[in-house]
Formats: structure tokens, C-alpha cells, sequence
């Protein structure tokens, strides 16, 4: 079977096509790994870039989650079983005191169909939890959202129970989100902004293979 089929098929937004697809490719014994990275990955990415160029827009990134998910519900968990996929884990959260998820919602699929494994604390995630979570998990990279400038002060406040828990050199800290900028993210100390969920996950992709 032709796995750019399955690629299409995500990027042509039809879940149900890529429901089949994979279903047909898992039953001619296709590996899943081969699934996930030669058919949905490729999909989201063509997804991303289409983003990136305002070929797409939030709906349709969120159409597309729903097909890669379609497919990807599949495969996770034969893949599983055999490999812990790969790299950082990743941990993402909006911070406490800031319901809109959407932004989250769509770098969270975007990461998790570039191969990482992503822990999602969800939306208004008290500070306290997150430590907890951080602490818990061990995760490489923390992603933070917020979309209100009232909100995005908690990005500080994290980075620096990190630093007093002597974690910070264990974590790398993306945030984004629509008031925050690079200059807030300097001033801060995190280790990177991203503007947008492609942008994310190019810097993902950086701060994963340093060193």
C-alpha cells in the first residue's frame, strides 16, 4: 500500500479516509512506525506549512488534528508496545488562571506528529500541579501557553520555582501565546518563543538534539 495515501488523506482534512487507510495498511502487515512516520506525519507536516503560509487557517488545523487522530488512535498503541517512540518528552500546559486551549490544543498535535511522546496537563494548570507534574515526569522540554496578558506573569513565576528547585537545568521552557513575545521570553530566562504551532515544533526539534 502507498503510505502517501494516508499523507492525503490528512491534509485533504478526511478522517474517515485515513481511518481506512491506516486500518488497511496495519491489516497488510504494514509496521506501525512505518504508518506514522512515511504517511501521518508527512500529512501534518504538508498541514503545518500550509499553516504557515495562510493556505490554512485554525479551522483547518483543527480538522486535520481530528484525521491524524483518526489514524493515529490506531497505531499508538502497537507502537507502544514495541518502542517509546522517541527523543524528549515533551509537557505542555496553559497556564493557572487561563481557559483558551485552542492554541495548546493544536501545537500539542502538531508536536505529538512530529514522534514525541506529549504529556498534556490541559488548561488553568495551578502552578503547584505543574511543579508536581515536572517533578513527576521528568519531561525535557516544558511548553507553556497563555492568551491574556493578566495570565502570562505565571510564565515567570514557573521559571523561577524551577530555578529554586534546582530543576532549571534539567528543563528547557518554550512559551507562546498571543500577548507573550521573544522579548518577554529573554527577559524571563526561558529558552525559546514560538509565534505559531509550526514554529513550535521547529524549535522543539533544536532544543531536543542540543547537546
Amino acid at each position: 500500500m502507498d503510505l502517501n495515501k494516508i499523507r492525503s488523506a490528512v491534509i485533504a482534512l478526511d478522517d474517515i479516509a485515513v481511518k481506512k487507510l491506516v486500518q488497511k495498511a496495519l491489516d497488510e502487515k504494514i509496521k506501525p512506525e512505518e504508518i506514522l512516520e512515511n504517511g501521518l506525519i508527512p500529512g501534518m507536516a504538508e498541514v503545518g506549512r500550509l499553516f504557515t503560509r495562510k493556505e490554512y487557517f485554525v479551522p483547518e488545523i483543527l480538522v486535520a488534528a481530528e484525521a491524524f487522530y483518526a489514524g493515529f488512535k490506531l497505531i499508538d498503541p502497537l507502537i507502544k508496545k514495541t518502542t517509546a517512540r522517541k527523543r524528549e518528552k515533551i509537557m505542555i500546559a496553559v497556564v493557572e488562571g487561563d481557559i483558551h486551549d485552542i492554541g495548546k490544543n493544536i501545537v500539542k498535535v502538531m508536536i505529538e506528529a512530529s514522534g514525541y511522546r506529549v504529556l498534556d496537563l490541559g488548561k488553568d494548570v495551578p502552578t503547584k500541579r505543574l511543579l508536581e507534574a515536572v517533578i513527576r515526569e521528568k519531561p525535557g522540554i516544558l511548553c507553556l501557553s497563555s492568551l491574556m496578558t493578566t495570565t502570562m506573569v505565571m510564565m515567570s513565576e514557573i521559571i523561577a520555582r524551577l530555578d529554586e528547585m534546582n530543576l532549571r537545568n534539567k528543563i528547557k521552557v518554550v512559551i507562546g501565546g498571543a500577548p507573550v513575545t521573544e522579548e518577554y521570553a529573554r527577559q524571563i530566562g526561558a529558552d525559546g518563543y514560538a509565534a505559531d504551532a509550526a514554529e513550535a515544533v521547529h524549535l522543539i526539534e533544536d532544543l531536543a538534539n542540543e547537546p
